[in-house]
């Protein structure tokens, strides 16, 4: 699903439109600037600090004095020591490389967000904690997130709405009331039900 919004996969049925435009192999190039994307544990390159892995788009793009700037007040926002900037990934926690991931998919100020499994490598302490921070940054920063997870209990506490998903088709789509008091069908019922019991479906949390 992730693939098929930015671009990457072509959808076998249907369009994705970004602000009313409609992907194609034409506009993606441009529209992908309009997206950030965080991938399981990060992807940060190894041999850049965390400073230059945030910027690297931006340095590319020839923006970078504009981000750099910008770069303080996320830094701020995601409660990152300036000093963890100067750092290279090895040199940093888990947490603290997730969050250096958070702020590269933002500092293009993307109005689309897409997290895959972002937190899923994490300690459970670590997790909640990023948890918070991140849905007040995304709140705060008015992003539209496609968050993908296999958690359930995650999904409800990010998602205004959550999209449950089985065999690449959509279950169910609504709140975690919703899929709660009026599943669709029994599948729904059981997936609710067992919670984290069940890890093999994922579901997917629109925060809006």
């Amino acid at each position: 699903l992730l693939r098929i919004c930015m671009g990457l996969v072509p959808p076998t049925t249907g369009t994705v439109e970004i602000e009313g435009q409609e992907l194609s192999s034409a506009n993606a190039a441009r529209l992908r600037l309009k997206m950030g994307y965080v991938i399981q544990e990060g992807g940060l390159f190894p041999h850049l600090t965390a400073r230059d892995n945030i910027l690297l788009v931006a340095r590319h793009l020839k923006q970078e004095a504009e981000a750099s700037a910008y770069l303080r007040d996320l830094a701020n926002l995601a409660k990152i020591p300036g000093n963890c900037l100067d750092r290279f990934p090895a040199q940093l926690s888990g947490g603290q490389r997730q969050r250096v991931s958070l702020l590269r998919a933002l500092i293009m100020r993307p109005g689309l967000l897409f997290l895959d499994e972002p937190l899923s490598a994490l300690d459970p302490l670590i997790r909640s904690e990023l948890q918070e921070d991140l849905r007040t940054i995304c709140r705060t920063l008015g992003n539209t997130v496609v968050l993908v997870t296999h958690d359930l209990a995650e999904a409800q506490f990010f998602g205004d709405e959550i999209c449950l998903m089985r065999d690449g088709q959509m279950v169910q789509r609504g709140t975690f009331a919703d899929l709660f008091s009026h599943p669709a069908e029994e599948f729904v019922s059981r997936f609710v039900q067992a919670q984290r019991g069940i890890s093999a479906m994922p579901a997917t949390a629109f925060i809006h």
